[in-house]
């Protein structure tokens, strides 16, 4: 066989056929771009509004009575700046898109990073009661300190309620870029759109999936595997998909969901409910109900060689 060789001829070509297909796309080009979000940036504020809600877990900075108000505001500050800067390259992206020439992204920018810090205490308030909710909740929890440290579900949970003050205030891109992150660090997948209430949480964490529109009450514990998601899409007249709408499910307060339980639709999940795992849910579920599939029919068989002399001849 002919040995091939990257010769400048055939860098030029590449170069040219790469090239062109740049040419017309919008979406995943990002020439010319320079006012998009910076993902990287992005998740280093994500870390730096976790050392104010979690001050010291991370031992990045030495924490005292003596030096904390120093420590947040010097935090609070350095937030402000690179989070509005995001935040304005958002907007800027936003208006390139709607073809809006007069909006002033900077004045929007700056208060709606306002607005984020100013909720900085209610969503420790909310974050305290999910980390109580995870050590009542899981037996082999020794201590509030273990599960905010180790547990994916705070990861998670603590991401999607920063990101969720975002995504009401209609910040683009920045939100998703929160909470993907958070999925690809914990396995949880939880939309920034959802509406979570108090004392929330997630066991093991693996593979939960919490959609856009998902409604959740106070007091809910969810397994594992489990997904609340939309049972089909409505199509316009050419077939494309109608985004919005409600299409997720309702889960009030005090509901348990097992693991692999999945939850499709515009349904109501009733009070104090049990949906058991693996079961398929397709219709609301009136309070109190305990939801399980009928006990499959299992099968034993002795092995035809006993384990424990297998590989003894």
């Amino acid at each position: 066989m002919k040995e091939k060789k990257l010769t400048a001829k055939r860098i030029e070509k590449l170069v040219e056929g790469i090239v062109e297909t740049y040419h017309g796309d919008s979406g995943i080009n990002f020439i010319d771009a320079t006012q998009l979000p910076v993902r990287g940036e992005i998740l280093q504020i994500l870390d730096l509004l976790f050392e104010v809600l979690f001050p010291g877990h991370t031992g990045n900075r030495t924490i005292a009575q003596a030096n904390i108000k120093f420590i947040i505001g010097d935090l609070l500050c350095q937030i402000h700046n690179e989070l509005a800067e995001q935040i304005r390259r958002a907007y800027r992206y936003q208006c390139r898109i709607d073809n809006c020439g007069d909006c002033d992204c900077e004045t929007r920018a700056q208060n709606v990073t306002i607005e984020l810090l100013e909720q900085i205490p209610r969503v420790r308030n909310l974050l305290k009661g999910d980390v109580k909710a995870a050590f009542d909740g899981d037996p082999a929890a020794k201590s509030y300190e273990e599960i905010v440290i180790s547990y994916p579900c705070i990861t998670a949970i603590t991401t999607y309620r920063i990101a969720h003050e975002l995504f009401v205030r209609s910040v683009p891109l920045i939100p998703r870029i929160m909470s993907e992150c958070a999925h690809a660090r914990t396995g949880i997948d939880i939309h920034p759109g959802a509406t979570i209430g108090e004392n929330f949480f997630i066991d093991h964490g693996t593979g939960v999936v919490i959609g856009e529109t998902s409604v959740i009450g106070r007091n809910v514990k969810i397994y594992q595997g489990a997904t609340l998601g939309a049972l089909s899409f409505r199509k316009d007249e050419r077939g494309r998909i109608i985004r919005g709408g409600k299409r997720h499910p309702t889960i009030e307060d005090n509901v348990t969901i097992y693991a692999e339980a999945t939850i499709l639709g515009d349904v109501v999940i009733g009070e104090g409910a049990t949906i058991g795992g693996n079961v398929w849910v397709k219709q609301s579920v009136p309070r109190g109900v305990v939801v399980t599939t009928a006990n499959p029919d299992l099968i034993y068989r002795k092995p035809e060689i006993d384990p424990g002399k297998a590989g003894l001849e």
